[in-house]
């Protein structure tokens, strides 16, 4: 019953909140100048993700109440401390190091409240592999790594609002498939907000969500799988598979861009336009057309995680091969628009 109320007041408060955040922020000259990494030409409004985090956050603590069980500390300390720092980076920049230093800190917070992943279902192999301590690394370096890669792919219009939409809803479906009631209230506050935010994001975008909504989606969706480990019961091995899936664009033009970056004895700090999606602009396609192709392939991606589930108990559908093959129209896009160079 709950969720009849909350998920639509979120969508307006969202919606509402960051159009007051707008005016806020034109008044305050609080704006996004043009620079290396930008791929837009006139300053805009900044630090809209602000608005999604403390409705987020607000519905969290209100679905705990129905749902103690559900409730995390460490969840909700690090997410304050990601999002604190990242509001501090886009009103004064922040160094690096002392970014590092905070989503480490909330990683390690994370574990020590919900543990780490021992075992993960590898259904294309047929085996589930077993991590004793070193999940505990794996873990911790999934959470900094997804914190990290979704603040670089937040660089043009629509990208990372329609990211969060659409991973909000997989796992919103999944919580469905299984029988998991509070995560199911949670995922579609956070598809509610991103929507609501969305409306004002989407090209030509009248705000930018900032670092402080960026790392916020990264925490967040670096956390559900985790979360939902007290509901999931025998389910709980296919999440962390699930989780990247949901996620997957996102991760691989991160970190092969990373790679490519080291191969061309670049430095991995400094700014660049050389993502994937920031090629693709730079190759003539609008904001809109990237980001949808971005959406569109998430969306057939997660399609397949939740089939895969529902029918078959595991993600082999969606892991081969459907992820091969979506890759590759993205790596094709790219080549028939010369962006691989």
């Amino acid at each position: 019953m709950i969720g009849w109320i909350l998920i639509p007041a979120v969508f307006l408060l969202s919606y509402l909140g960051v159009a007051f955040f707008r005016r806020w922020s034109l008044k305050k000259g609080f704006l996004d100048f043009p620079n290396e990494r930008s791929s837009h030409e006139t300053p805009v409004p900044r630090g809209g993700g602000v608005v999604v985090v403390l409705v987020c956050l607000i519905s969290y603590l209100i679905i705990s109440v129905q749902f103690p069980e559900a409730y995390s500390w460490g969840y909700l300390f690090g997410v304050a401390l990601v999002t604190l720092v990242s509001w501090l980076d886009d009103v004064y920049s922040i160094s690096a190091v002392w970014r590092f230093i905070a989503h480490s800190a909330a990683a390690v917070t994370l574990i020590a409240d919900k543990g780490y992943w021992q075992s993960v279902d590898l259904p294309f192999l047929h085996v589930q592999a077993g991590f004793d301590v070193l999940g505990a690394v794996i873990t911790f370096l999934w959470i900094v790594w997804l914190v990290n890669a979704y603040n670089f792919m937040d660089g043009i219009d629509g990208i990372a609002g329609l990211q969060a939409v659409t991973a909000a809803l997989g796992w919103l479906a999944v919580s469905i498939i299984l029988d998991m009631p509070s995560l199911l209230l949670f995922s579609g506050v956070v598809a509610a907000a991103s929507i609501g935010f969305l409306l004002h994001n989407w090209s030509p975008a009248k705000i930018f969500m900032g670092d402080v909504g960026s790392t916020f989606f990264g925490y967040t969706f670096a956390a559900l799988p985790l979360l939902a480990r007290a509901e999931a019961d025998s389910s709980k091995k296919i999440l962390p598979l699930a989780a990247a899936l949901f996620v997957w664009f996102f991760l691989f033009d991160s970190v092969v861009t990373k790679v490519r970056l080291v191969v061309r004895d670049r430095r991995l700090w400094t700014a660049h336009r050389e993502h994937f999606y920031q090629r693709l602009v730079t190759s003539g396609m609008s904001h809109a057309g990237v980001s949808a192709v971005y959406g569109i392939l998430t969306l057939i991606l997660s399609l397949s995680v939740l089939i895969s589930v529902k029918f078959y108990g595991d993600i082999r559908f969606a892991v081969l091969p459907v992820i091969s093959i979506l890759t590759g129209v993205l790596l094709f896009i790219c080549f028939k628009r010369h962006a691989l160079i």
